[in-house]
């Protein structure tokens, strides 16, 4: 092989940054446009996610407008915009439509006791803190919007205290737990 036939340093090097930068890339757009990892800083969705979990959040099927369903968890925009964490993870309850009941510590949905072997505690209203006011019970959700709740119902800042959350600010559907490594899963 003649010495002219050896790639030179420089070419390689370039090559190398070139392969990075498109690893790199499509790193992003994986992230931006498919899945991405959230940590769960707080005991609100306990015991199904527990504090300091990581969890994979899948963005394709709200991206081709999927509408989110009771029961799944979900990541979205903390409606309280002076609060110290920015995205929240709790579990869709009803969907714009339906009507949310508190009776006697049980969460009702269009009149029909839910049956929640993940919740813990029970469930009472709280003191709304956006407008300021109360939320009367029964609540009908508004169309486009979602009511979620925490599954640590007892330690939950959720829609009992902000109100239903526009779907708009979903971010992702909670599919799986990464972390820690004996409790990986499916959520």
């Amino acid at each position: 092989m003649a010495p002219s036939d050896k790639p030179s340093f420089l070419r390689s090097l370039i090559e190398w940054i070139v392969i990075f930068a498109i690893a790199c890339a499509a790193m992003l757009a994986l992230r931006a446009f498919v899945v991405e990892p959230y940590r769960v800083p707080t005991a609100s969705m306990d015991p199904t996610i527990q504090v300091d979990d990581q969890i994979i959040g899948e963005k394709v099927s709200l991206a081709m407008g999927d509408p989110v369903d009771q029961g799944d968890i979900v990541v979205f925009q903390n409606p309280e915009s002076d609060s110290e964490h920015v995205v929240l993870v709790k579990r869709v309850i009803a969907v714009g439509g339906q009507t949310v009941d508190l009776r006697y510590g049980r969460v009702y949905v269009d009149g029909e006791q839910l049956d929640e072997p993940y919740a813990q505690g029970s469930t009472y209203p709280l003191p709304l803190q956006l407008g300021g006011m109360d939320l009367a019970f029964p609540y009908t959700v508004p169309e486009g919007c979602i009511w979620v709740m925490g599954d640590n119902r007892e330690n939950s800042k959720d829609s009992r205290y902000f109100g239903a959350v526009s779907e708009d600010g979903v971010i992702a559907v909670a599919i799986a737990r990464y972390w820690p490594l004996d409790r990986v899963g499916l959520l």
